[in-house]
Protein backbone atom coordinates (compact mmCIF):
# COMPACT_ATOMS: atom_id res chain seq x y z
CA UNK A 1 0.00 0.00 0.00
CA UNK A 2 1.39 3.31 -0.85
CA UNK A 3 2.11 6.00 1.69
CA UNK A 4 -1.66 7.82 3.08
CA UNK A 5 -3.81 5.71 1.44
CA UNK A 6 -5.83 5.07 3.91
CA UNK A 7 -6.70 8.95 3.46
CA UNK A 8 -7.73 8.51 -0.07
CA UNK A 9 -9.66 5.21 0.89
CA UNK A 10 -11.61 6.59 3.37
CA UNK A 11 -12.09 9.74 1.23
CA UNK A 12 -14.37 7.08 -1.39
CA UNK A 13 -15.90 5.92 1.71
CA UNK A 14 -16.95 8.82 3.36
CA UNK A 15 -18.49 9.59 -0.51
CA UNK A 16 -22.14 9.03 -0.96
CA UNK A 17 -22.31 5.68 -2.87
CA UNK A 18 -23.99 7.16 -5.70
CA UNK A 19 -21.27 9.85 -6.23
CA UNK A 20 -18.14 7.59 -5.65
CA UNK A 21 -17.79 6.53 -9.40
CA UNK A 22 -17.55 10.35 -10.62
CA UNK A 23 -15.13 11.59 -6.84
CA UNK A 24 -12.90 8.69 -7.58
CA UNK A 25 -12.06 9.76 -11.03
CA UNK A 26 -11.65 12.96 -9.45
CA UNK A 27 -9.05 11.26 -6.72
CA UNK A 28 -7.16 9.47 -9.31
CA UNK A 29 -5.11 13.13 -10.37
CA UNK A 30 -4.72 14.06 -6.42
CA UNK A 31 -3.26 10.69 -5.66
CA UNK A 32 -1.03 10.80 -8.47
CA UNK A 33 1.14 14.05 -7.05
CA UNK A 34 0.27 13.38 -3.48
CA UNK A 35 1.91 10.40 -3.53
CA UNK A 36 4.81 10.68 -5.83
CA UNK A 37 8.22 10.49 -4.22
CA UNK A 38 9.95 12.33 -6.95
CA UNK A 39 6.92 15.60 -6.70
CA UNK A 40 8.23 18.36 -4.97
CA UNK A 41 6.67 20.95 -2.01
CA UNK A 42 5.25 23.17 -4.22
CA UNK A 43 3.33 20.70 -6.20
CA UNK A 44 2.63 18.57 -3.23
CA UNK A 45 1.09 21.65 -1.67
CA UNK A 46 -0.98 22.87 -3.95
CA UNK A 47 -2.29 19.92 -5.23
CA UNK A 48 -2.99 18.88 -0.97
CA UNK A 49 -4.55 22.69 -1.02
CA UNK A 50 -6.85 21.82 -3.95
CA UNK A 51 -7.69 18.37 -2.48
CA UNK A 52 -8.97 20.92 0.60
CA UNK A 53 -10.63 22.86 -1.62
CA UNK A 54 -12.18 19.31 -3.47
CA UNK A 55 -13.11 17.69 -0.42
CA UNK A 56 -14.70 21.63 1.26
CA UNK A 57 -17.26 21.30 -1.84
CA UNK A 58 -18.08 18.03 -1.64
CA UNK A 59 -19.14 18.61 2.43
CA UNK A 60 -21.26 22.13 0.69
CA UNK A 61 -22.76 19.67 -1.97
CA UNK A 62 -23.95 17.27 1.08
CA UNK A 63 -21.74 14.19 -0.82
CA UNK A 64 -19.77 14.04 2.64
CA UNK A 65 -21.14 14.80 5.64
CA UNK A 66 -19.50 17.50 8.47
CA UNK A 67 -17.89 14.97 10.09
CA UNK A 68 -16.28 13.21 7.83
CA UNK A 69 -14.99 16.61 5.99
CA UNK A 70 -13.20 17.20 9.48
CA UNK A 71 -11.79 14.12 9.43
CA UNK A 72 -10.50 14.41 6.01
CA UNK A 73 -9.25 17.99 5.97
CA UNK A 74 -7.39 17.20 8.99
CA UNK A 75 -5.95 13.90 7.33
CA UNK A 76 -4.76 15.88 4.29
CA UNK A 77 -3.18 18.83 6.27
CA UNK A 78 -1.70 16.75 8.18
CA UNK A 79 -0.13 13.58 5.86
CA UNK A 80 1.02 16.90 3.14
CA UNK A 81 0.98 20.34 4.54
CA UNK A 82 2.69 19.64 7.45
CA UNK A 83 5.13 17.57 5.90
CA UNK A 84 5.70 20.31 3.05
CA UNK A 85 6.24 23.26 5.47
CA UNK A 86 8.88 20.86 7.36
CA UNK A 87 11.37 20.69 4.76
Amino acid sequence: MKPHQKTFDRIREAVLPEFRERVADYLVDYENVLQDDAADADQISASAQQLRGYLRGLNTMRVLGMADWEDLDRRVEEDWLRVVEAE
